[in-house]
């Protein structure tokens, strides 16, 4: 009878683990695929400042050579 009970806990714990196991990797998963999500907002936000800084150092530009 003992040896029975210390196979079942020996299999529960085991089970427990792999369970665990599978919860952190999909949550890792999930994790990454925000993360690459904020990435790409984050490079398209980047992008368009520039382009706007461009866009107001060419109007910058313009304003100061019709000054001349």
């Amino acid at each position: 009878m003992e040896w029975l009970q210390f196979l079942i806990l020996i299999i529960t714990l085991g089970g427990l683990f792999l369970w665990n196991r599978s919860e952190a990797n999909s949550d890792r998963r999930e994790f990454n695929k925000e993360t690459k999500e904020l990435r790409r907002d984050l490079i398209e936000a980047v992008r368009s400042i520039d382009k706007e800084m461009k866009d107001f150092h060419g109007r910058l530009c313009s304003i100061e050579e019709n000054r001349k």
